[in-house]
């Protein structure tokens, strides 16, 4: 059985410039903010010990958090994102592998055949795909009996008729979505989920949901976190693959199924895939998960004092990390380790709002740090300046005398250096060096401007006064510098 994500006691400093691919149940899900763990158990290694307390005011995907408990250490999480929480519960108690897949089962004995029913065709086959261009039905496939490959077929009067039974169908269970006007990700404030997904679609969603709800807790987040991660594939965000081969001079005329990556755009030429289809191949990667991996059970306490007072476990907060950490008695973090939104270069929180609607979830866009492109949210770069000088003074009061804080960032522009400033105006902090981190291999793209950035700094700071602190650790990292790592940091010093 695997006992941490990767085990520390085999790793070395070398390891953090070789990063490994997430796998298993942590590349099952496609949220984006995920960062090598390498790093990270790193510092857990060398600066903390058993029944210290770790922060991540920005949790993002939460394997931080999973890594910190299996280390014996007690980890508090912070993030705005309702996603964010709900993952990393997930991960802290994975459900049991003969009652996971006793559920996908009896979910396919109760709705399979109400789902399929949808994509019935004229001789009673079931349709696998459907191609799309722009608001036109061109293609139908299925399955061929035998074997992989597929038969494609005209769509008839009677798949049209199909479709058309669910042209008024309304919503129940998902929320209302929220969009902003933001090019960056495609979106505009009249966008909604009648967009994104067919209405047959969104029927069969929600036949999955009322079944889920039936389930307790941790077997119904559980099957929810697999129908968030399947539903990039049921929406009309899965493009349409052509001319593949082309560069090769080879003529090739084969469409091929792509998939939903990042950002809500619609080609004109897209699939509709069986939703059951989609959400019965997701859970079939869990069952293999859960059948090689030990099953977590992880205390995960609603009151940060409850935390404290004991012996191990987590606190994790749904809230504005600025909010969050002044309920944070002083001088009681012994490492502080997060990658926070850096400047304007990802926008998770917009991008998880059709997950967070799936989950029926709201989110609070106002107190969300970040610069956004969506102007009519006004997160620009002087708030973004604002809030993180507050986040770095708040860092600041409840980091030990011996603490570590350390941040991940890059951002190509002085103005999203500028919060930093605040280490020598502001606060006891000093910076102590950084190294460069490269993205782990086959993780999803960090971000999706052509030349995006391909690493980020890992900025190491401390206490000035401390004393306590062995610096022959951070001299052993490959890459390691106790100067600026980039000309932009120069703002620090003005």
């Amino acid at each position: 059985m695997q006992n941490s994500l990767f085990d520390m006691e085999e790793r070395t400093v070398n390891s953090i410039f070789s990063p490994q691919s997430y796998t298993g149940v942590y590349g099952f899900h496609k949220y984006w903010g995920k960062k090598p763990i390498e790093s990270i158990s790193y510092f857990i290694q060398n600066y903390t010990e058993k029944g210290d307390v770790i922060l991540d005011p920005f949790l993002g995907s939460g394997f931080i958090c999973e890594e910190s408990l299996k280390q014996d250490r007690k980890f508090i999480g912070i993030d705005i994102n309702p996603f964010s929480i709900e993952h990393t519960t997930f991960l802290l108690n994975l459900p049991n592998y003969n009652e996971y897949a006793d559920a996908i089962n009896e979910i396919k004995k109760n709705i399979q055949d109400e789902i399929n029913s949808s994509y019935c065709m004229a001789d009673n086959n079931i349709a696998s795909h459907y191609l799309w261009e722009n608001e036109k039905l061109i293609k139908v496939w299925l399955k061929a009996k035998n074997g992989r490959s597929r038969i494609e077929v005209e769509p008839s009067d009677f798949d049209i008729e199909i479709l058309n039974k669910y042209e008024d169908y309304k919503i129940k269970y998902i929320r209302n979505i929220k969009f902003f006007t933001n090019s960056r990700i495609n979106t505009k404030p009249s966008l909604s989920l009648y967009d994104i997904f067919t209405k047959r679609a969104l029927r069969n969603i929600e036949l999955l949901i009322n079944e889920i709800n039936k389930y307790p807790e941790i077997l119904r987040r559980a099957l929810l976190i697999t129908l968030t991660s399947s539903s990039g594939q049921m929406s009309n965000m899965v493009f349409a693959i052509t001319n593949r081969g082309k560069t090769k001079n080879e003529k090739n005329e084969k469409i091929e199924v792509g998939s939903w990556v990042i950002g809500y755009w619609r080609p004109s030429l897209h699939f509709e895939i069986n939703v059951w289809n989609c959400f019965e191949g997701k859970a079939n990667k869990l069952i293999k998960v859960l059948k090689e991996k030990k099953t977590s059970n992880y205390k995960i306490y609603n009151k940060i004092n409850a935390l404290l007072e004991n012996c191990n476990g987590c606190f994790l907060d749904n809230n504005n990390c600025i909010d969050a950490i002044r309920n944070i008695p002083d001088s009681s973090i012994q490492l502080i380790c997060t990658d926070p939104p850096h400047s304007d270069r990802i926008p998770y929180l917009e991008l998880s709002e059709m997950w967070n609607a799936i989950l029926n979830k709201d989110v609070c866009f106002e107190n969300e740090i970040i610069v956004s492109n969506a102007k009519e949210r006004k997160k620009n770069k002087d708030l973004y300046f604002h809030d993180m000088s507050l986040f770095i003074k708040e860092c600041n009061r409840i980091l030990k005398e011996d603490g570590i804080f350390v941040l991940y960032f890059n951002a190509r522009d002085k103005e999203s250096w500028k919060f930093l400033k605040l280490l020598h105006e502001y606060t006891t902090l000093e910076f102590t060096g950084a190294f460069p981190m490269e993205y782990s291999a086959k993780s999803v793209v960090q971000d999706n401007r052509v030349g995006g950035l391909k690493q980020d700094y890992v900025l190491v700071m401390k206490h000035k006064h401390s004393k306590k602190i062995n610096n022959s650790y951070f001299y052993n990292i490959p890459g390691w510098t106790e100067e600026l790592p980039v000309k932009e940091m120069e703002v620090i010093y003005g």
